[in-house]
């Protein structure tokens, strides 16, 4: 990495985001850390979907960019906290914003490719997501730290639309507002032919799930204590505002 200490992100630093996850019991959490083989509360390995087309060092190579992440959708992209904002600021900003908001259920989720990898897409449009998205990034944005230099740098350099880097520099995130696409990452970029063919495996593998509704039942708080390490699932936020601390599989009701 080159350049001045100024031009640099802050591998220092930890992050948040605010990501959606299905409730533990839910077949799509299940499906999730199975085919991950995380856990995103604990770190720890969860007992993984066998797919008989992938050896093992295949599919920890295809699935080790989602399980840094976590197994979510996001809504509000990982970013640094601003200047004077703390950890509880956050959280009861986060728990303010949910307490004005109704639960809904997502229509249903099937696997699709994005942008040369593949996920898990909605199987009809929800205006309710779209204007919780929409709302949660323009509503907290005081809470986020502008980008540096080269976090702006990297994102450009992804072949992003003007539009694109228009959202990049005002809300810290490309794919926002009208550009929002929501989408649980399944894997890292395929080549076309594994792509398609393993869409296929796990579409029929998940064929049941695929028109199960999803409740939304408020958002999930994630954190990275460093930028080399991975997110974790810390906070669950109901939509009455109730926040729930998650550690070790367990939770505990913070307010």
């Amino acid at each position: 990495m080159t350049g001045t200490l100024s031009e640099m992100p802050n591998l220092g630093v930890g992050r948040y985001a605010l990501y959606f996850a299905p409730e533990p019991g839910n077949p799509w959490w299940e499906a999730g850390l199975s085919w991950l083989g995380s856990d995103p509360v604990t770190g720890a390995a969860y007992p993984r979907l066998q797919v008989p087309e992938l050896h093992d060092e295949e599919w920890q190579r295809i699935t080790d960019a989602p399980r840094f992440y976590g197994w979510h959708a996001t809504i509000k992209a990982p970013f640094a906290l601003a200047e004077g904002v703390s950890e509880d600021d956050l959280l009861r900003r986060v728990g303010e914003f949910c307490a004005e908001r109704r639960g809904f259920d997502l229509p249903g989720l099937s696997v699709e490719p994005l942008h040369g990898f593949l996920a898990l897409r909605l199987v009809a449009p929800s205006p309710e997501l779209e204007a919780l998205a929409a709302d949660c990034v323009q509503g907290l944005d005081d809470l986020r730290r502008p980008l540096s230099p080269a976090d702006l740098l990297r994102r450009e350099e992804a072949g992003l639309t003007p539009r694109q880097r228009d959202l990049l520099h005002t809300w810290g995130y490309p794919y926002v507002l009208e550009q929002f696409r929501f989408h649980l990452s399944l894997t890292g970029r395929l080549p076309v032919e594994q792509r398609t063919r393993l869409a296929a495996t796990l579409s029929e593998m998940w064929a049941s799930l695929t028109r199960r509704r999803v409740p939304v039942t408020g958002l999930c708080v994630f954190h990275q204590s460093e930028r080399t390490a991975p997110f974790r699932l810390r906070w669950r936020v109901r939509w009455d505002g109730r926040i729930e601390a998650l550690r070790g599989g367990e939770s505990a009701l913070l307010a």
